[in-house]
């Protein structure tokens, strides 16, 4: 019996490996061709001219002008990024709160909605969703969020480096980055299969089915909620993609699921990270959580209505004729 386990492990994960490997890859190309872009856009000063024309956007939401710099460093590449730019503003904890949920529903937005795509929602619409969310979430916070407060960030100071050393210093982090990517993908995939493999998944999907119920999710889609929302989008693509083009979950249940991970997931090290600079954990939850069931129970309700109208129409059509 003992061996007749195993060997189904061994199966399930070398069934898994050619399919991983690949997405890995994939995903590796897209961080590193991404990462170098915006780390030419910094060098040459370029995202402060995007940053300039969305000042006065940031200015409604309560947010100084310079705010607009981090949230597009993020928007482009990651929180790590963000949170360079902030260290160098003089902020109070309000204002890193809201800029820092802001960034947390619209980050990395590159790579993580080619994961998104490749599992099978529409990019455009993710990336809409996304950014259009974000600023809900900051107009909302600034008004609800009593004002004032102590300083969150030190500044940093701004550093002068040399093209060369912009692209030492890019591909340490880069390496790091990928071999840290490259090593939770492959774990990931495994654990995913084992657990499949042995029908841990179906009793995760019962467990959990209260909360996904809540949230307007398939209980079928726990374990990809749990692994976006502890370690994020992009280290989860490979389990993900695998369950979207096994056909183990279906284009509608990806679909809803997106729409929530895409503006909450990362809530342990992302959300730990821009605590480190002052944000408050408690409304970087409960915003991006109550923006991630509202945007589920409206897309639920949108495709009710899709499914109602669209045999009408074609019935009426089909008349006509």
């Amino acid at each position: 019996m003992e061996k007749s386990a195993t060997n189904r492990a061994i199966n399930a994960i070398k069934e898994i490996l050619p399919k991983t490997l690949k997405t890995c890859l994939w995903l590796v190309r897209i961080t590193v061709l991404v990462t170098l872009g915006v780390q030419f856009l910094e060098y040459f000063k370029i995202l402060p001219y995007i940053s300039a024309f969305l000042s006065p956007l940031f200015n409604m939401l309560g947010l100084p002008g310079e705010a607009a710099l981090a949230y597009v460093s993020g928007f482009f590449v990651n929180v790590y990024s963000a949170i360079a730019v902030m260290a160098t503003l003089n902020l109070d904890i309000r204002t890193v709160t809201i800029l820092s949920a802001m960034i947390l529903a619209a980050h990395n937005m590159v790579t993580e909605t080619a994961v998104q795509k490749k599992t099978g929602s529409s990019a455009f619409r993710m990336i809409m969703v996304r950014t259009i969310s974000s600023f809900i979430i900051g107009y909302v916070l600034n008004i609800i969020i009593p004002g004032g407060g102590k300083m969150a960030v030190i500044d940093a100071g701004a550093l002068d480096i040399t093209l060369m050393e912009m692209l030492e210093i890019w591909f340490i982090k880069t390496l790091r980055l990928v071999v840290t990517m490259s090593v939770l993908i492959f774990t990931l995939s495994i654990i995913q299969r084992l657990l499949s493999e042995f029908g841990v998944i179906k009793w995760l999907s019962k467990f959990m089915r209260p909360v996904m119920a809540i949230f307007g999710l398939p209980a079928k889609t726990s374990f990809l909620w749990i692994v976006a929302n502890t370690l994020g989008l992009a280290y989860g693509a490979a389990v993900m993609i695998d369950e979207s083009e096994s056909g183990k979950i279906t284009k509608k249940d990806i679909d809803l699921l997106n729409h929530h991970i895409g503006i909450s997931h990362s809530n342990f090290e992302d959300v730990f990270l821009v605590a480190s600079v002052g944000a408050s954990i408690p409304w970087l939850l409960a915003s991006r959580w109550t923006m991630s069931l509202l945007l589920v129970w409206e897309l639920r309700l949108e495709m009710a209505i899709r499914k109602k109208i669209v045999p009408l129409w074609v019935g009426n059509n089909n008349k006509a004729m």
